[in-house]
Protein backbone atom coordinates (compact mmCIF):
# COMPACT_ATOMS: atom_id res chain seq x y z
CA UNK A 1 0.00 0.00 0.00
CA UNK A 2 3.01 2.23 0.66
CA UNK A 3 4.33 1.95 -2.27
CA UNK A 4 1.32 2.76 -4.31
CA UNK A 5 1.39 5.60 -2.20
CA UNK A 6 4.81 6.64 -2.65
CA UNK A 7 3.64 6.04 -6.51
CA UNK A 8 0.76 8.70 -5.86
CA UNK A 9 3.02 11.55 -4.58
CA UNK A 10 5.37 11.33 -7.60
CA UNK A 11 3.18 11.36 -9.71
CA UNK A 12 1.44 14.48 -8.08
CA UNK A 13 4.77 16.47 -8.51
CA UNK A 14 5.35 15.10 -11.87
CA UNK A 15 1.83 16.58 -12.91
CA UNK A 16 3.25 19.91 -11.64
CA UNK A 17 6.34 20.00 -13.49
CA UNK A 18 4.71 19.24 -16.81
CA UNK A 19 1.39 21.33 -16.51
CA UNK A 20 4.14 24.11 -15.59
CA UNK A 21 6.34 23.35 -18.38
CA UNK A 22 3.51 23.01 -20.89
CA UNK A 23 2.81 26.87 -20.20
CA UNK A 24 6.20 27.40 -22.00
CA UNK A 25 6.21 24.90 -24.60
CA UNK A 26 2.64 24.08 -25.48
CA UNK A 27 1.02 27.43 -25.15
CA UNK A 28 4.39 29.80 -26.11
CA UNK A 29 5.89 27.27 -28.42
CA UNK A 30 9.34 28.16 -26.87
CA UNK A 31 11.25 24.61 -26.45
CA UNK A 32 13.38 24.77 -23.13
CA UNK A 33 15.35 22.51 -21.45
CA UNK A 34 16.01 24.48 -17.94
CA UNK A 35 12.81 23.89 -16.34
CA UNK A 36 14.48 21.00 -14.09
CA UNK A 37 16.54 23.78 -12.72
CA UNK A 38 14.04 25.92 -11.14
CA UNK A 39 12.59 22.84 -9.94
CA UNK A 40 15.73 22.34 -7.88
CA UNK A 41 15.80 26.01 -6.91
CA UNK A 42 12.65 25.44 -5.37
CA UNK A 43 13.43 22.36 -3.45
CA UNK A 44 16.73 23.47 -2.38
CA UNK A 45 14.64 27.25 -1.05
CA UNK A 46 12.63 24.98 0.41
CA UNK A 47 14.81 22.59 2.26
CA UNK A 48 17.06 25.63 3.53
CA UNK A 49 14.56 27.72 4.98
CA UNK A 50 12.59 24.71 6.93
CA UNK A 51 16.31 23.90 7.92
CA UNK A 52 17.85 27.12 9.22
CA UNK A 53 15.36 29.52 9.99
CA UNK A 54 12.43 26.50 10.98
CA UNK A 55 9.71 28.28 8.29
CA UNK A 56 6.54 26.58 7.78
CA UNK A 57 5.72 25.22 3.79
CA UNK A 58 3.28 28.01 2.86
CA UNK A 59 5.73 31.14 3.43
CA UNK A 60 9.28 28.68 2.20
CA UNK A 61 7.14 28.12 -0.61
CA UNK A 62 6.06 31.58 -0.96
CA UNK A 63 10.14 32.64 -1.09
CA UNK A 64 10.95 29.35 -3.18
CA UNK A 65 8.19 30.91 -6.31
CA UNK A 66 9.75 34.32 -5.86
CA UNK A 67 13.24 33.11 -6.26
CA UNK A 68 12.53 31.38 -9.22
CA UNK A 69 10.61 33.83 -10.84
CA UNK A 70 13.16 36.32 -10.47
CA UNK A 71 15.43 33.50 -11.62
CA UNK A 72 13.12 33.12 -14.57
CA UNK A 73 14.18 35.51 -16.43
CA UNK A 74 17.65 34.05 -17.67
CA UNK A 75 15.19 32.22 -20.04
CA UNK A 76 12.36 34.45 -20.66
CA UNK A 77 15.00 37.53 -21.89
CA UNK A 78 17.19 35.57 -24.73
CA UNK A 79 13.44 34.09 -25.81
CA UNK A 80 13.66 38.71 -27.33
CA UNK A 81 16.67 37.36 -29.53
CA UNK A 82 16.53 33.59 -30.02
CA UNK A 83 14.72 31.28 -32.07
CA UNK A 84 13.83 27.14 -32.37
CA UNK A 85 17.34 25.48 -32.29
CA UNK A 86 19.22 28.99 -31.06
CA UNK A 87 16.60 29.37 -28.31
CA UNK A 88 16.94 25.85 -26.94
CA UNK A 89 20.84 25.73 -26.76
CA UNK A 90 20.24 28.75 -24.34
CA UNK A 91 17.92 27.06 -22.08
CA UNK A 92 20.62 24.31 -22.34
CA UNK A 93 23.45 26.71 -21.05
CA UNK A 94 20.73 27.90 -18.12
CA UNK A 95 20.59 24.56 -17.41
CA UNK A 96 24.01 23.80 -16.93
CA UNK A 97 24.67 27.13 -15.06
CA UNK A 98 22.20 26.32 -12.38
CA UNK A 99 23.39 22.60 -11.89
CA UNK A 100 26.68 23.70 -11.87
CA UNK A 101 26.18 26.14 -9.09
CA UNK A 102 24.12 23.56 -6.99
CA UNK A 103 27.06 21.08 -7.81
CA UNK A 104 29.88 23.41 -6.78
CA UNK A 105 28.03 26.14 -4.30
CA UNK A 106 30.19 24.11 -1.15
CA UNK A 107 32.52 24.11 1.50
CA UNK A 108 33.12 21.34 3.55
CA UNK A 109 34.61 23.66 6.84
CA UNK A 110 31.42 25.95 7.09
CA UNK A 111 27.85 25.35 8.06
CA UNK A 112 25.08 24.04 5.66
CA UNK A 113 22.96 27.60 4.29
CA UNK A 114 25.94 29.65 4.95
CA UNK A 115 27.44 31.74 1.72
CA UNK A 116 29.90 29.35 1.27
CA UNK A 117 28.08 26.31 1.62
CA UNK A 118 24.91 26.41 0.71
CA UNK A 119 23.92 23.60 -0.70
CA UNK A 120 26.26 21.29 0.15
CA UNK A 121 27.76 20.74 -3.28
CA UNK A 122 27.28 16.82 -4.20
CA UNK A 123 26.41 15.80 -0.82
CA UNK A 124 23.08 17.33 -0.87
CA UNK A 125 20.77 18.31 2.14
CA UNK A 126 19.47 15.54 4.45
CA UNK A 127 16.76 15.45 7.40
CA UNK A 128 14.67 17.92 5.44
CA UNK A 129 11.23 18.46 7.44
CA UNK A 130 7.88 17.41 6.60
CA UNK A 131 5.82 20.45 5.58
CA UNK A 132 4.14 22.07 7.99
CA UNK A 133 1.08 23.87 7.96
CA UNK A 134 -0.33 25.96 11.06
CA UNK A 135 0.87 23.26 13.50
CA UNK A 136 -0.45 20.20 10.96
CA UNK A 137 2.01 17.79 9.32
CA UNK A 138 0.74 15.51 7.21
CA UNK A 139 3.34 12.81 8.51
CA UNK A 140 1.27 9.27 7.59
CA UNK A 141 1.96 8.16 3.89
CA UNK A 142 -1.61 8.72 3.25
CA UNK A 143 -1.84 11.77 4.76
CA UNK A 144 1.06 13.22 2.92
CA UNK A 145 -0.51 12.02 -0.39
CA UNK A 146 -3.61 13.15 0.44
CA UNK A 147 -2.04 16.61 0.90
CA UNK A 148 0.57 16.51 -2.16
CA UNK A 149 -2.78 15.46 -4.51
CA UNK A 150 -4.88 18.75 -2.61
CA UNK A 151 -1.42 21.27 -3.66
CA UNK A 152 -0.99 19.29 -7.56
CA UNK A 153 -5.25 20.03 -7.85
CA UNK A 154 -4.72 23.24 -6.90
CA UNK A 155 -1.85 24.22 -9.08
CA UNK A 156 -3.75 22.63 -11.85
CA UNK A 157 -6.87 24.14 -11.40
CA UNK A 158 -4.88 27.18 -11.69
CA UNK A 159 -2.98 26.83 -14.71
CA UNK A 160 -6.02 25.40 -16.45
CA UNK A 161 -7.35 28.98 -15.36
CA UNK A 162 -4.83 30.45 -16.64
CA UNK A 163 -4.83 28.49 -20.19
CA UNK A 164 -8.99 29.62 -20.61
CA UNK A 165 -8.51 33.01 -20.39
CA UNK A 166 -7.94 35.84 -22.78
CA UNK A 167 -4.50 35.95 -21.18
CA UNK A 168 -4.09 32.26 -22.32
CA UNK A 169 -5.60 32.62 -25.78
CA UNK A 170 -2.72 35.55 -26.26
CA UNK A 171 -0.44 32.71 -25.53
CA UNK A 172 -1.38 31.01 -28.56
CA UNK A 173 -1.41 33.73 -30.77
CA UNK A 174 1.84 34.49 -30.07
CA UNK A 175 3.01 30.99 -30.49
CA UNK A 176 1.14 30.46 -33.80
CA UNK A 177 2.33 34.24 -35.45
CA UNK A 178 3.76 36.68 -33.24
CA UNK A 179 4.20 38.85 -35.76
CA UNK A 180 0.70 38.94 -36.01
CA UNK A 181 0.29 39.08 -32.45
CA UNK A 182 2.68 42.28 -32.37
CA UNK A 183 0.73 43.62 -35.19
CA UNK A 184 -2.36 43.65 -33.00
CA UNK A 185 -0.12 45.36 -30.40
CA UNK A 186 0.47 43.37 -27.69
CA UNK A 187 3.45 43.28 -26.22
CA UNK A 188 4.63 40.04 -26.65
CA UNK A 189 7.93 40.29 -24.95
CA UNK A 190 6.37 41.43 -21.55
CA UNK A 191 3.43 38.26 -22.22
CA UNK A 192 6.65 35.57 -22.66
CA UNK A 193 8.00 37.34 -19.24
CA UNK A 194 4.68 36.44 -17.65
CA UNK A 195 4.68 33.14 -19.02
CA UNK A 196 8.02 31.79 -17.96
CA UNK A 197 7.75 33.59 -14.78
CA UNK A 198 4.23 31.61 -13.88
CA UNK A 199 5.08 28.42 -14.92
CA UNK A 200 8.93 28.67 -12.67
CA UNK A 201 7.18 30.20 -10.31
CA UNK A 202 4.67 26.78 -10.04
CA UNK A 203 7.32 24.59 -10.50
CA UNK A 204 8.80 25.65 -7.57
CA UNK A 205 5.89 24.30 -5.59
CA UNK A 206 6.85 20.68 -6.69
CA UNK A 207 10.12 21.05 -6.15
CA UNK A 208 9.15 21.87 -2.53
CA UNK A 209 7.18 18.86 -2.05
CA UNK A 210 9.69 16.84 -3.31
CA UNK A 211 11.67 17.59 -0.96
CA UNK A 212 9.37 17.03 1.72
CA UNK A 213 8.56 13.83 0.42
CA UNK A 214 12.24 12.13 -0.02
CA UNK A 215 14.06 14.97 2.81
CA UNK A 216 16.72 14.72 0.63
CA UNK A 217 18.40 16.60 -2.18
CA UNK A 218 20.92 16.76 -4.15
CA UNK A 219 22.21 17.98 -7.62
CA UNK A 220 20.79 15.48 -10.01
CA UNK A 221 17.32 16.74 -9.17
CA UNK A 222 18.81 19.85 -11.93
CA UNK A 223 20.59 17.08 -14.28
CA UNK A 224 19.96 17.02 -17.99
CA UNK A 225 18.20 13.65 -17.61
CA UNK A 226 15.56 15.20 -15.49
CA UNK A 227 14.89 18.10 -17.82
CA UNK A 228 14.58 15.56 -20.45
CA UNK A 229 12.40 13.50 -18.74
CA UNK A 230 9.75 16.49 -17.94
CA UNK A 231 10.05 17.59 -21.72
CA UNK A 232 9.36 13.98 -22.53
CA UNK A 233 6.33 14.01 -20.45
CA UNK A 234 4.32 17.00 -22.14
CA UNK A 235 5.65 16.00 -25.39
CA UNK A 236 4.22 12.07 -25.05
CA UNK A 237 1.47 13.25 -23.42
CA UNK A 238 0.83 15.99 -25.76
CA UNK A 239 1.37 19.96 -25.97
CA UNK A 240 -1.00 22.63 -26.24
CA UNK A 241 -3.55 21.71 -24.03
CA UNK A 242 -4.64 21.03 -20.35
CA UNK A 243 -4.48 16.93 -20.08
CA UNK A 244 -1.52 15.83 -22.15
CA UNK A 245 0.90 16.81 -19.70
CA UNK A 246 -1.39 14.61 -17.22
CA UNK A 247 -1.61 11.37 -19.70
CA UNK A 248 2.25 12.27 -19.93
CA UNK A 249 3.26 12.35 -16.27
CA UNK A 250 1.06 9.06 -16.00
CA UNK A 251 2.91 6.70 -18.50
CA UNK A 252 6.09 7.65 -17.73
CA UNK A 253 5.91 7.21 -13.95
CA UNK A 254 3.66 3.66 -14.40
CA UNK A 255 6.31 2.06 -17.20
CA UNK A 256 9.33 2.25 -15.77
CA UNK A 257 7.78 0.70 -12.80
CA UNK A 258 6.53 -2.03 -14.56
CA UNK A 259 9.79 -3.38 -15.08
CA UNK A 260 10.13 -4.12 -10.91
CA UNK A 261 8.12 -6.93 -12.01
CA UNK A 262 10.59 -8.38 -14.63
CA UNK A 263 12.98 -9.63 -11.90
CA UNK A 264 15.82 -7.36 -13.87
CA UNK A 265 18.80 -6.78 -12.45
CA UNK A 266 19.40 -2.82 -11.70
CA UNK A 267 21.94 -2.23 -14.31
CA UNK A 268 19.54 -4.00 -16.95
CA UNK A 269 16.90 -2.14 -15.70
CA UNK A 270 18.20 1.87 -15.59
CA UNK A 271 19.51 0.94 -19.34
CA UNK A 272 15.76 -0.83 -20.23
CA UNK A 273 13.98 2.46 -19.07
CA UNK A 274 16.06 4.86 -21.17
CA UNK A 275 15.30 2.50 -24.49
CA UNK A 276 12.35 3.27 -23.56
CA UNK A 277 12.19 6.62 -23.41
CA UNK A 278 13.92 6.45 -26.82
CA UNK A 279 11.42 4.21 -28.40
CA UNK A 280 8.29 5.91 -27.40
CA UNK A 281 9.82 9.30 -28.30
CA UNK A 282 10.44 7.81 -32.01
CA UNK A 283 7.44 5.68 -32.07
CA UNK A 284 5.12 8.97 -30.83
CA UNK A 285 7.09 11.42 -33.36
CA UNK A 286 6.40 8.82 -36.21
CA UNK A 287 2.73 8.21 -35.62
CA UNK A 288 1.17 10.33 -32.94
CA UNK A 289 3.43 13.25 -33.50
CA UNK A 290 0.93 15.61 -32.03
CA UNK A 291 1.38 13.65 -28.57
CA UNK A 292 -1.38 11.04 -27.04
CA UNK A 293 -3.86 13.86 -26.08
CA UNK A 294 -1.66 16.77 -27.83
CA UNK A 295 -3.43 19.40 -30.31
CA UNK A 296 -0.19 21.37 -31.49
CA UNK A 297 3.56 19.83 -33.24
CA UNK A 298 6.37 21.41 -32.42
CA UNK A 299 7.49 23.05 -35.15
Amino acid sequence: MNYLLHLLVYFDIYVIVALSLNLIVGYCGMLTLAHAGYYAIGGYTYALLALNLGWGFVPAVAVAMLVCAVLSLAVALPSWRLRGDFFVLGTLAVQALIFSAIYNWSSPDTPLGSWKNLTNGPFGITGIPRPSIFGWTPASPLSFTLFATVVAGSCGFVLWRLQRSPWGRLLLAIRDDELAARGLGKNTRFIKIQAVAIASSIVAVAGALYASHVRYLDPSSASLDEGILVLSMVIVGGLGNFKGPIVGAFVLIALPELLRFLSLPDTQAANLRLLIYGLLLVLMMHFRPNGIAGAYRVQ
